[in-house]
Parts: C-alpha cells; sequence; structure tokens
C-alpha cells in the first residue's frame, strides 16, 4: 500500500483529486443535503449527526422525510455520497503521503497513517449502504439495522476528526519547518 501512495504523490495528482473531491463536498452542502433536508422538518439528516443516532430519531427523520423526501434523498444525495468517499479518501490519503514526504516521514511507520481517509471512506460507505437499506425497508426498519448504521455514522466520523487533527498539526509542522529553513537561508553569511 506504501509504495502505491508513494507513486501517485506528484502535486498535480493530489491537487486533481482535492479539487474533486471538495467539489462534490460542496455539491452535497449546497445542493442535494438542502434538497433533501426541505422535507425534514429541521431534521439532521443521518450523514449529518457524527454522534450517531437511535432508532426512535430515525424512524422520526423517515416518517418526516415523506415518500417524496425518502426518493429524494435516495436518488440525490445517496449517489452524489457514493462518489464522495472515494475521491475524498484518495484526495486526502494523498495530501497527507505528500505533507509526510515532505517532513520526511513518508519511509517511517507514521507513513501507515495516510490510509486513515480511506478506512474512513469504506465508513462512509457502509453508512450510505445502511442508509439506502433502511430507505428501502421502511418503515420496517429495526433497531440493529439503525444501531449498526449509526455505529458505521460515528467510526466514520472520529476518523475524520482524527485526520483532520493529524493533517492540521502536520501542516503546522511544514509551516514552521519551512519557515525555520527560511530564516536559516537568510542569516547565512
Amino acid at each position: 500500500m506504501r509504495v502505491l501512495i508513494k507513486r501517485h504523490i506528484r502535486g498535480r495528482e493530489v491537487l486533481a483529486f482535492f479539487v474533486l473531491a471538495n467539489l462534490l463536498y460542496l455539491l452535497m452542502i449546497f445542493v442535494t443535503i438542502p434538497q433533501v433536508t426541505a422535507y425534514s422538518g429541521g431534521m439532521k439528516l443521518f450523514d449529518m449527526m457524527p454522534l450517531g443516532y437511535d432508532l426512535v430519531y430515525a424512524r422520526n427523520l423517515l416518517d418526516t422525510l415523506g415518500t417524496n423526501g425518502r426518493a429524494v434523498y435516495l436518488t440525490l444525495q445517496l449517489p452524489v455520497d457514493m462518489f464522495y468517499p472515494l475521491f475524498s479518501g484518495i484526495a486526502y490519503c494523498l495530501l497527507m503521503a505528500w505533507l509526510f514526504k515532505k517532513l520526511n516521514l513518508i519511509d517511517k511507520p507514521a507513513a501507515y497513517l495516510c490510509v486513515i481517509p480511506l478506512v474512513a471512506g469504506m465508513f462512509d460507505y457502509l453508512e450510505n449502504f445502511g442508509i439506502i437499506a433502511m430507505i428501502t425497508s421502511y418503515p420496517a426498519v429495526s433497531a440493529l439495522q439503525v444501531s449498526v448504521v449509526s455505529i458505521f455514522s460515528v467510526i466514520k466520523s472520529m476518523l475524520s476528526a482524527a485526520f483532520f487533527t493529524l493533517l492540521i498539526v502536520s501542516l503546522l509542522v511544514f509551516l514552521v519547518k519551512q519557515t525555520l529553513t527560511a530564516l536559516k537561508r537568510e542569516h547565512k553569511p
């Protein structure tokens, strides 16, 4: 896996995946999620609940969405969200690898942290498939089904939060290193 990642940490590839992932994210945030939320009566969608949800909440949301809201969730939001985990997982994996390369960490065990976005993406897919199952089995949504999908949502969110924390710390270390290097160059006689 490390060899595959190292082979693809060229700036243009990282940038291309980053742009694609964030265009999809903006599409979801400003178009598809608001269209589904218009049917939710102010309730948050499953995708937007990092701490999870229970059977009562799931049933209330699915009831409130109604037939049209569930259809929009299923045919508009979830298809876009089937592309996002792939592109964001690759983009952020490569971005972290690029930073680790700049920090001379790419050949260290710490480089395995680059796969966190890929694992988060895997749980995002599990969450999406679970949401599809809940919508298509409505009104026969079970407590076990909701619990499992909720766990996927929580794990996805925890991994994403861990990754973005790691990304910020790595970026700060990179910037400090760059600044110190520039200062040393300026002060050389």
